[in-house]
């Protein structure tokens, strides 16, 4: 059996596993406390049990160009609407810069030229998105473990958060910043990159602009775009909400592989 077909009758395995445990008919916000931790312990079942079939460095599927699809709709925000964004929009990105800190042993700052001088990786791949849609895109980028091998990470780092510039919605505790987060095993996989470019193109504004993440084996709202810093962290708890990311903070899984 082909590691596609095993991983996609994984996915369907696991979403019939979630509905058996309750999902149908309600949300996952309202849930009680005792079956958001049952869903949790098979979210962490589910992620152990896919590494061990598939291996962490097994890729996504890869595509030709004659496979790019034709419409590529953007997920998420397409204009993020802050000051300090649209004046580096304004300046076609030039004086934006990429914080990189937290747990690493040189923190820095990059520009978008000087990531673009780092080794890049090119692969085209399917989005895959939670509302049911996907898209197959050409993404060039620099690969995340080569970065964070630039900065260096401390011994205790376990986590890499990806800050951004769009301010989704202000719920919960009335913050809404998009922030994503994967651990280093994803952060280290060979597909997981920093994208600049999509389908030959620098990204537009709708997809990401100027940089966004591509962590291929996971779905669509992983892919985090408008990239301002990334965190590396010893755990997720006390960011905002304390799950790893702003949909995981209103009820999605934080591993959401494919």
């Amino acid at each position: 059996m082909s590691r596609l077909i095993t991983r996609r009758r994984f996915l369907i395995g696991s979403t019939l596993t979630a509905s058996a445990l309750g999902l149908s008919g309600c949300d996952a916000l309202v849930q009680s406390d005792r079956t958001k931790s049952v869903l949790k312990i098979a979210e962490g079942l589910s992620m152990k049990t896919q590494r061990f079939l598939l291996g962490d460095n097994a890729l996504a599927r890869e595509f030709s160009e004659a496979d790019l699809s034709p419409v590529f709709r953007s997920n998420g925000t397409s204009m993020p609407d802050n000051p300090r964004y649209l004046d580096w929009m304004g300046r076609q990105f030039v004086n934006w810069r990429l914080e990189v800190g937290g747990l690493v042993e040189k923190p820095s700052q990059f520009s978008l030229a000087q990531l673009k001088a780092m080794p890049s990786r090119t692969q085209i791949t399917r989005h895959d998105c939670v509302e049911g849609w996907s898209a197959i895109g050409k993404w060039m980028g620099l690969p995340l473990g080569v970065l964070l091998q630039t900065v260096g990470l401390k011994p205790e780092a376990r986590y890499i958060v990806f800050h951004c510039a769009d301010e989704y919605e202000k719920t919960l505790d009335g913050n809404g910043w998009y922030y994503e987060s994967v651990d280093l095993v994803d952060a280290f996989h060979p597909q997981t990159i920093l994208a600049y470019s999509m389908n030959g193109r620098d990204l537009e504004v709708a997809h990401g602009a100027p940089l966004r993440l591509r962590v291929e084996r996971q779905l669509g709202y992983k892919q985090a775009k408008y990239l301002t810093r990334i965190e590396a962290v010893a755990d997720l708890g006390q960011l905002y909400g304390g799950n790893g990311g702003f949909w995981e903070d209103r009820g999605y899984e934080w591993y959401a592989g494919i």
